[in-house]
């Protein structure tokens, strides 16, 4: 809240929280600004001050006014409307179903960017739980096996061998034989020479993606979705495709018409624990993807990222396809430590030394010292009941959240299972996460999931990070006034 005791004038603070916000992205470039009237109105204050807080902001050429429109961000340049570019034109993409449809929803319905989530993982915007983020909190995750697994690889000889070099360009083979072992367990069956070690699972995702496409290439994503793939692939130059994710998997009938007319390279899934929804693949439905896949001569990447905290007899399209089509991608900051950064992709020999080349022109090699802990981690077992441990506190916190959040008078648009719930809040929540981010909470407004950017009524929990009362106290205050 403002404060009228602060050093500084209420005109300034309010003036450095919007400019804040702006840097941080939780103001996306083209956003509206609550009228003057509506912000006098929730940050307690005068008209007057928020008309000089806006002018601070105009004089620093972070918001520009439109006559009788109001106050928006300013972009950072100027980016009309258009049909999808051709290939190779420089110009910024956009779906082909804005392209198909000759409608696309301009950028400002999206108050809080991809990466403002990011962001929200190094800069807290409170000390309190964040609803938003992707991640279990940090004391979740805290464990004594992961400093004795450091500090036995790293003894003098090990640090002399291992981190005076480069590592092995695949990444540590003793990891990679325990990877080769865990994906057994799930049906998915690859050899440690089949296996790449990477920067975490998003660099997988980009190695898949820089080896197999080139800007202007069609790609499939699942909608609702991941943000940061979606953002990704646009700044890579490709031309997104979404199709509609149902209860037992992507809609086919869009998926095989987009096969049809475009010719996609490839389809990005999350089969399990699907993000944000929690649906899992039913074989039925991963059958007939494989079908497509086969007839149409695409490449499907499987984003297992939650396999830590899923069912192992999870239906996996990798599992079905024996890696033939599919791609295998995962990592560790899930479940283990977000900065260890370690993660992996399995694939077919046939694309094992493309992509391999490509993982050597980005990082040349991964970090061998965190690799051999992990290996000695999952080797001893150690990680298997530090997973199950978190499952078991993950679903007594699940309980508690979903029923705060009925009580709060949400609605599940999903069934909640896994770390996320799909809720449905009555209202538009990009509005509701400004409103939020006054209270020191960091929301994930359903906007954000969607390759063509529109108002939404449903947001992204976090199962572990939405337990306290005191959240839905004032979510629920909140809502009212809307």
């Amino acid at each position: 809240m403002l404060m009228k005791a602060s050093s500084q004038s209420l005109t300034e603070q309010l003036s450095a929280r919007f400019a804040q916000r702006i840097r941080d992205r939780l103001l996306a470039p083209g956003a509206r600004l609550p009228s003057v009237r509506q912000c006098a109105q929730q940050q307690g204050v005068s008209p007057s001050t928020v008309v000089a807080a806006y002018d601070q902001l105009l004089a620093q050429g972070m918001v520009e006014a439109r006559k009788n429109r109001g106050f928006f961000v300013r972009e950072s340049r100027s980016e009309p409307a258009q049909a999808a570019p051709e290939p190779g034109s420089g110009a910024r993409p956009v779906s082909a179903w804005a392209t198909a449809t000759g409608f696309v929803t301009p950028r400002a319905f999206a108050p809080i960017e991809a990466t403002a989530l990011i962001r929200g993982m190094f800069h807290k915007v409170s000390n309190k739980p964040q609803p938003g983020m992707g991640v279990f909190p940090p004391e979740w995750m805290e464990s004594t096996f992961m400093p004795a697994a450091v500090r036995k690889v790293t003894s003098t000889k090990s640090l002399q061998q291992f981190s005076l070099q480069y590592g092995e360009p695949m990444g540590d083979s003793g990891l990679r034989r325990m990877l080769s072992n865990k994906l057994a367990t799930l049906s998915v069956h690859a050899a440690p020479e089949n296996i790449i070690t990477t920067v975490g699972a998003t660099h997988a995702l980009d190695i898949v993606s820089r080896t197999l496409l080139r800007a202007g290439d069609h790609v499939m994503v699942e909608e609702p979705g991941w943000a940061v793939e979606f953002a990704r692939l646009t700044a890579m130059g490709m031309r997104l495709l979404p199709v509609p994710r149902r209860a037992e998997g992507p809609d086919l009938e869009v998926m095989a018409k987009y096969c049809e007319v475009h010719q996609p390279k490839l389809y990005v899934s999350v089969s399990v624990f699907h993000n944000p929804t929690g649906y899992c693949l039913t074989p039925g439905s991963a059958h007939r993807m494989l079908q497509l896949a086969n007839q149409h001569n695409f490449h499907i990447v499987e984003d297992d990222t939650y396999s830590h905290i899923a069912p192992e007899h999870a239906t996996r399209l990798c599992a079905l396809d024996g890696l033939q089509r599919t791609i295998h991608v995962s990592g560790f900051a899930k479940i283990l430590a977000p900065n260890w950064r370690v993660g992996f992709l399995a694939a077919d020999s046939s694309l094992i030394e493309r992509l391999l080349d490509t993982k050597l022109l980005t990082t040349l090699t991964t970090p061998a010292l965190l690799e051999k802990a992990l290996a000695l981690c999952m080797e001893q077992g150690q990680l298997r009941r530090h997973a199950e441990r978190i499952k078991t506190r993950l679903g007594a916190a699940r309980s508690r959240s979903v029923k705060l959040a009925l009580n709060a008078g949400c609605t599940f648009a999903a069934e909640p299972v896994g770390l996320f719930g799909w809720v449905d809040t009555g209202v538009d929540t990009d509005a509701l996460a400004q409103r939020m981010l006054d209270e020191g909470y960091l929301l994930a407004p359903g906007a954000l999931f969607h390759a063509e950017r529109k108002p939404s009524t449903l947001m992204r929990i976090n199962f572990a990070t939405t337990q306290d009362a005191a959240f839905w106290k004032k979510y629920s205050e909140l809502v009212r006034q809307m």
